[in-house]
């Protein structure tokens, strides 16, 4: 029991600083769980209801507590930004040890082990839906929505990896998932993460104290297995062990919420190209309009100088005097030359008279 204790603080100590810093996350986050055996294998259970427009549904997981591995239940929860899936948490065999590898939302969804985890969750991507626009889809053939309520749907069925047996819970090791991440998925581990939302951490907080959740009481078969809103372990809307202990019965009905208030976060990225078939996630950035007072910029292609004005030559063209200038006026009578004072003939001196 020390062993345990001391294993727990561990694990709490590496998660507090991801709990401490909302909107990030990393994809390969590993909490060292030093346990003798491998978790058990995921129950099989009915989906309950989508509750309203934007939820998400993350499955459920075999969490590691101080009383050993306990069963958070599978739920819907909303999206944290337009545009992310959810990318489960799994267990992977390495190095002797059995290493967590945390969950996160982000614009694709990644490697989580090869785990069939149900619902859309087939170990490789997700089937249950995909984002157009700022709406989602739900593939009504895998997910339980009520279409009366839930507009947003489409029918693809689609053939789960494991459909009868054991679901193994662990990737790697004896027994464990053989599959490895693809270049793809390597990829997807580089993007910008979003971290757990409040209630997915209050999801996993109330299933570790609750006795009935541990695996030491249940021998893998959980009391509350999954419910239709993150944190509420009472009511109809859970999906329970039954009374003979033979299997899971839901009898929640259809009490759909208002349409989800749009996200505050959102992830940057590059919108990928639209697969013809909805089943591959992709990121598309929320569309914004343009304010009323925006003016494009105007291009001009290859500007040229206007050429001047030619002036035609006609002669009797008189140009108006400027304004406040002296306008000086010229005598345009012939103009009779006076011969020069000293080519005149004298006088006699004596007579006056001309010589």
């Amino acid at each position: 029991m020390k062993r345990i204790l001391v294993a727990f603080l561990m694990m709490t100590a590496l998660a507090a600083p991801l709990m401490a810093v909302p909107g990030t996350a990393s994809a390969q986050v590993y909490l060292n769980v030093s346990v003798g055996f491998a978790p058990p294998p995921i129950p099989w259970y009915p989906q309950p209801l989508c509750p309203g427009i934007g939820y998400m549904w993350t499955p459920g997981y075999w969490d590691y507590g101080p009383y050993g591995y306990y069963w958070v239940p599978g739920t819907w929860v909303l999206a944290p930004a337009v545009g992310l899936f959810w990318t489960p948490g799994y267990w992977a065999w390495d190095g002797g040890q059995y290493w967590w590898h945390a969950g996160y939302w982000g614009p694709t969804v990644g490697f989580y082990g090869g785990i069939d985890y149900g619902y859309g969750y087939n170990g490789r991507g997700y089937w249950g839906g995909y984002w157009r626009g700022n709406s989602f889809y739900y593939n009504r053939a895998i997910t339980n929505v009520n279409v009366t309520y839930i507009h947003n749907t489409y029918s693809q069925p689609v053939s789960n990896t494991i459909t009868t047996g054991v679901r193994v819970s662990y990737n790697g090791g004896i027994g464990g998932i053989p599959v490895r991440p693809t270049p793809e998925q390597r990829t997807y581990a580089e993007q910008r993460h979003v971290s757990p939302t409040a209630m997915q951490l209050q999801q996993q907080r109330v299933a570790l104290r609750s006795p009935d959740q541990r695996f030491a009481v249940n021998q893998g078969r959980p009391q509350i297995v999954a419910n239709g809103r993150a944190g509420v372990f009472t009511g109809t809307d859970v999906v329970r062990m039954n009374s003979g202990r033979t299997g899971y019965e839901y009898r929640g009905e259809a009490h759909p919420l208002p349409p989800a208030v749009r996200n505050e976060v959102r992830v940057e990225r590059e919108p990928q190209v639209r697969p013809a078939q909805p089943n591959v996630n992709q990121y598309r950035p929320e569309v914004r309009p343009m304010p009323n007072n925006y003016a494009p910029p105007v291009r001009v292609e290859n500007p040229r100088p206007t050429p001047p004005p030619v002036r035609e030559e006609n002669p009797q063209y008189s140009p108006r005097p400027m304004p406040n200038r002296e306008v000086r006026r010229v005598n345009t009578e012939p103009h009779v030359k006076e011969p020069p004072r000293n080519s005149r003939p004298k006088d006699h001196p004596c007579c006056g008279m001309p010589r």
